[in-house]
């Protein structure tokens, strides 16, 4: 069975306008057309982010009939949602301690494609990420991991060490945006079993 349903979860004060998610919409639409992909803007409180999550993939066939694709801190939401869902999940330089990397963040944030925009990132919001915690527990589907070694917000070999039974690239140099995203595009693609 291939999946017909697509979720894209940006990450830390990204948007569906990132770089990453334009193009992964762009090859389902040319390539893909009977795929359903889904890229929301995420609330900044993880437990809303993923109630809205949730609610909207409900009715999706789980399982091989649908796949995530997550990036830094969507990553980290998207072994979560592959969790609830047991579908395939690719992580793309994943955050995998949100809750002790982002405290440090605390305090007004600016939206990283519109400067404009600002939200708010509450304390309360650290537990949130502790409670979306799956590292503990063996994948529900299949994963695939991304790192580029050249990251230079996160660790590398954290990612590595997460995630033992992903099938793993690891980039040499690189960086946190994943610059060279458009040479890897086909293989995550292709990791999802598309329709």
């Amino acid at each position: 069975m291939r999946a017909t349903h697509l979720l894209y979860l940006h990450g830390f004060r990204s948007s569906p306008q990132s770089a990453k998610a334009r193009l992964v919409a762009g090859h389902v639409a040319s390539r893909h057309p009977d795929v359903f992909l889904w890229c929301p803007q995420l609330p900044p409180s993880p437990r809303e982010a993923m109630a809205l999550v949730a609610d909207g993939i409900a009715a999706w066939p789980q399982g091989e009939g649908m796949a995530v694709v997550g990036s830094s801190l969507g990553g980290y939401y998207a072994s979560w949602v592959a969790r609830q869902a047991r579908c395939a999940s690719v992580l793309l330089n994943p955050a995998v301690r949100p809750a002790r990397d982002l405290a440090r963040h605390i305090g007004e944030q600016t939206a990283w494609h519109d400067p404009e925009a600002r939200f708010f990132f509450r304390p309360e919001f650290i537990a949130e990420l502790q409670a979306l915690d799956v590292s503990g527990q063996p994948p529900a589907g299949p994963e695939l991991l991304i790192a580029a070694r050249g990251d230079e917000l996160l660790d590398w070999r954290e990612m590595v060490e997460r995630y033992p039974q992903a099938r793993q690239v690891v980039l040499e140099g690189g960086d946190h945006a994943l610059s060279d995203f458009p040479a890897h595009l086909e293989e995550v693609l292709r990791f999802c079993n598309l329709a």
